[in-house]
């Protein structure tokens, strides 16, 4: 009996001190985790993210904001350089979404603003919330339709609206022919079907010569607002761009096939939340990089508009919800990781979407540079391994946005030539872009 006690003593002081682990290496039990073999950055991993630029998706037109209906309090110059200039600190958006206003006065306003935006290199798309008044069934802004006999003088309208702001200095890229026309609501708007719309481009849509010409944005860019339009060939021909908003649209539907084999961009022309009140918070201002990453590579959309930039749930602050006004928030330090380095004429490459868990990675070229943008929604740091097949760079510069960085430049890393790759620690819930250097 004594010696069984004494076997499990000598037993349990053994288990105390030591135990063997796999490579040979000793630990003390309840102590520290041994320090892992650095991973060699010769070699492939399993779970490595590689970008092939040979193989190219869609062209990227740009990242934007709207500023309309801002009446009371339009933007200042400041304000401006902050959304749409491209220096340290700056956002560096490339498209404003403005409104088609009725009146003089906020017409004035829209193109104010266009011109603050053009003159920082962005540009420039319009959509009526309502035509006017006259031209609808009920003799209103608020709700009601086109009238037929209306149809002609509104794509003359919308035309006119183009040339106005072409001849004050600021061309449109595209203008649409009516904001939601498939959700009836209670403030400045007009119903549209889906007939209505498809007779509206069929018979009238080559009227409007002095812009790029989108129909009808769906709220939940629902197929069906924009199907007959494209089945019809005298129709489809008049459309240059097919836009619409993501409100409540399961990712799952993103994608838009007809349109693309109709050989139309696709742009995200409006959403925005407001469940996390400030866009401040983190992590939840990253939710903006994932819902950019799905856009980009599900949806393979050309062009994603944030609602308003100026306010406590947009790119810069407005003094409510914990912002400060004319401030950089977090969700526009997000929106930066594309928006600073994805430049408009930039295309898609094709890169493994989601190479390891909670990893989500989208690639583009242009102007000689591979851009990569990896968002980590893990509270884990991640170590990850980049290919960039045929690769002529040497190395990159990563841009990380996370808790505690708004778009900070980290050390260069160098490119394994090799292999093609590069290994990075990518910090938990961040957001890192990295360019490459030649």
């Amino acid at each position: 009996m004594k010696r069984i006690k004494r076997f499990f003593l000598i037993l349990t002081v053994i288990l105390g001190y030591s135990c063997s682990s796999d490579n040979g290496q000793t630990n003390t039990v309840g102590g520290p985790e041994p320090t892992p073999e650095p991973t060699d950055p010769t070699v492939l991993q399993s779970d490595a993210a590689t970008i092939t630029p040979a193989e190219t998706e869609q062209n990227i037109s740009g990242f934007g904001a709207a500023t309309v209906f801002r009446l009371n309090s339009p933007l200042t110059t400041s304000d401006m350089d902050k959304l749409f200039g491209n220096d340290e600190g700056e956002v560096g958006l490339s498209i404003l979404r403005i409104r088609v206003a009725p009146d003089d006065n906020a017409r004035a306003i829209e193109l104010e603003h266009a011109q603050l935006a053009a003159e920082r290199g962005a540009k420039i798309m319009a959509t009526p919330w309502s035509p006017p008044a006259e031209m609808k069934t009920n003799n209103d802004l608020i709700g009601g339709s086109l009238k037929t006999e209306s149809y002609e003088d509104y794509a003359n309208y919308l035309n006119d609206f183009a040339a106005y702001m072409e001849t004050n200095g600021v061309p449109l890229e595209v203008i649409s022919i009516q904001n939601e026309g498939d959700y009836e609501v209670s403030y400045e708007s007009c119903n549209w079907s889906a007939v209505q719309v498809r007779d509206f481009m069929r018979d009238y849509g080559g009227l409007i010569t002095n812009s790029k010409l989108m129909p009808s944005e769906s709220f939940q860019f629902r197929h069906e607002h924009t199907d007959l339009t494209l089945n019809d060939p005298v129709a489809e021909a008049n459309v240059d761009i097919v836009g619409g908003h993501i409100y409540g649209t399961a990712v799952a539907d993103y994608p838009y096939p007809l349109a693309l084999e109709k050989g139309k961009e696709l742009w995200m022309t409006e959403h925005y939340s407001t469940s996390d009140r400030s866009a401040n918070l983190w992590p939840d201002a990253l939710l903006v990089g994932r819902e950019i990453h799905d856009c980009m590579t599900i949806g393979q959309y050309s062009a994603y508009i944030w609602w308003y930039g100026k306010r406590y749930y947009g790119f810069i602050g407005d003094g409510e919800e914990g912002t400060s006004s004319g401030v950089v928030t977090k969700r526009g330090y997000v929106m930066s990781n594309f928006s600073k380095f994805i430049r408009p004429g930039y295309t898609r490459i094709d890169a493994d979407a989601s190479p390891q868990t909670d990893v989500f990675v989208s690639a583009y070229s242009g102007e000689g540079k591979t851009v990569i943008v990896a968002i980590n929604e893990s509270d884990q740091t991640k170590e990850q391994q980049f290919v960039i097949t045929g690769t002529n760079s040497t190395a990159v510069t990563p841009y990380i946005t996370s808790s505690s960085k708004n778009l900070e430049a980290q050390e260069t890393v160098d490119i394994e030539s090799s292999i093609d790759a590069f290994l990075y620690l990518l910090p938990p819930n961040s957001i890192t872009t990295f360019v490459t250097e030649n």
